[in-house]
Order: structure tokens, then C-alpha cells, then sequence
């Protein structure tokens, strides 16, 4: 075991890793749905707006699915971030 592969402190390595996620999130999300950082979160909202009287929905099933997909694929780069650590 090498002690220079091993980071200085693994609390604050994981914390790091956990905090940049959202952002990692929010850059693929906008990224791929081709949003602003503004849209994404008018999107978060849910509803989108009114229109006659009806709720329009803020995302189609197409970019529910491509969020499902992003968030898939975050998770399993966060999962296979600490598995290396722990390797380490």
C-alpha cells in the first residue's frame, strides 16, 4: 500500500467529493437539455406556467428520461469514486 496514493485526509476527501456533485448535476443536466443555469432551476419548480387556465408541465418525457439517465450515471461516477478510494 502506497501512502502517497492515499489522500491526507478522507473525511474531507469524500465531503469534497459529496459537495461537488450537485453542481457536476446541474452542469450535465443544462449540458445535455441544452438549459441555462436560470432554466434549470425555473424547471425544478415543477409547473411551468399557465396557459388558459391550464398547468403546462415544466419537463417533457423525453428530458425526464434524459434526467433519470444524468442522475444514473452521476451516482455511479460518485460510487465508483469512493470504491477507488477505498481501494487505495
Amino acid at each position: 500500500m502506497n501512502i502517497k496514493s492515499q489522500p491526507a485526509n478522507i473525511l474531507l476527501d469524500m465531503h469534497t467529493k459529496f459537495s461537488k456533485l450537485p453542481v457536476l448535476f446541474r452542469e450535465r443536466v443544462c449540458e445535455e437539455c441544452n438549459y441555462s443555469t436560470p432554466t434549470f432551476y425555473r424547471k425544478m419548480r415543477g409547473i411551468d406556467r399557465r396557459v388558459e387556465g391550464k398547468l403546462i408541465q415544466a419537463l417533457s418525457n423525453a428530458e425526464k428520461e434524459k434526467i433519470k439517465e444524468i442522475a444514473e450515471e452521476v451516482t455511479d461516477g460518485l460510487s465508483s469514486s469512493i470504491l477507488g478510494a477505498e481501494e487505495k
